[in-house]
């Protein structure tokens, strides 16, 4: 049976637990095959944020690629995936990303995924934004990607940050048809009057 095939590329921005719980969702479910990239400032963020090693997280994934390694399968639209996520996604790399500036593989790894019609989800990360921000952000719409801000859903009544890291990646890998079960509750309405 062909595994499908997700990219995850981690940047320098905050949030590396994102990134992280995704592959650790992902990593059990023997249909899924995982292509992690990770940039040189999504390592430092990664060891400040979540005490963790390149090393600890490559053990993850799948398959590891280097963010230079422009030649790596996952730089061909010949490479067959279900798509990528950026999470979390840095703005340098969303303008690479919305003006097709490839130099680097998460760039042209998501340039890739867009020219092939693939589904691309952006987790950016910075606040407030400002003005370029948000044409980037624009710009990748209109080329058919997903942003995705991690906002969490307040009428969860979710009182735990990992709960709400857990909505946000459920949320996102269920575009890909991951299996999330148990990970958060969709919400059902109020039934009723809503009283």
């Amino acid at each position: 049976m062909q595994k499908k095939r997700l990219i995850i590329a981690m940047t320098g921005a905050t949030g590396a637990v994102y990134g992280v719980r995704m592959l650790q969702i992902l990593q059990p479910q023997e249909e899924w095959e995982t292509h992690l990239v990770i940039s040189s400032a999504g390592v430092v963020n990664l060891a400040h944020e979540m005490d963790m090693k390149r090393a600890d997280l490559y053990a993850l994934a799948d398959v590891t690629h280097g963010i230079n390694d422009i030649a790596a399968s996952i730089s061909s639209g010949g490479f067959k995936t279900e798509g990528m996520i950026i999470a979390p996604c840095s703005m340098k790399t969303l303008s690479a990303v919305a003006h097709g500036f490839g130099d680097n593989l998460i760039s042209r790894s998501a340039d890739v995924v867009l020219k092939e019609r693939r589904r691309l989800v952006v987790i950016p990360r910075e606040t407030p934004l400002n003005l370029v921000h948000i044409r980037n952000m624009a710009g990748v719409t209109e080329m058919g990607g997903i942003i995705f801000p991690p906002m969490p859903a307040f009428y969860s009544k979710t009182d735990s940050l990992s709960a709400m890291v857990n909505e946000t990646v459920g949320r996102v890998l269920d575009m890909f048809g991951v299996n999330v079960d148990g990970l958060y509750t969709p919400w059902q309405g109020l039934g009723g009057d809503g009283q």
